[in-house]
């Protein structure tokens, strides 16, 4: 698959994240139940984790490139973003980033 037609692949994937991105009360969340998304909005709310958008940009700094897929997790009582990015040169690699702070915990290659 050459990289252009990877980018036509996920072009719909990064606009939706692009849209996620400008609706600060709605994050991306690794759960598929309505109890995961209010609870999600809810740590927003109560200002436990960063909207998306600066999760965004924190990430973009970092890493740059077109942003993929964004997952909000809890592990061990802490809310984690796990964002993954597609380099300019093709490669695929995920950002995880303590939600509170934006603090970068690790970043790998997929």
């Amino acid at each position: 698959m050459t990289r252009t037609s990877l980018l036509r692949r996920i072009a719909p994937v990064a606009a939706v994240v692009l849209l996620a991105a400008v609706a600060p009360a709605a994050p991306a969340f690794a759960g598929t139940s309505e109890e995961d998304h209010v609870a999600a909005r809810e740590a927003l709310r109560r200002g436990e984790i960063l909207p998306l958008a600066r999760i965004l940009a924190i990430t973009a700094r970092h890493v740059p490139g077109d942003v993929i897929d964004v997952e909000l997790d809890r592990e061990d009582g802490q809310w984690r973003y796990e964002v993954k990015v597609l380099t300019s040169t093709g490669r695929v690699r995920e950002v995880k980033l303590n939600a509170r702070d934006g603090a970068v915990l690790e970043i790998e290659d997929e």
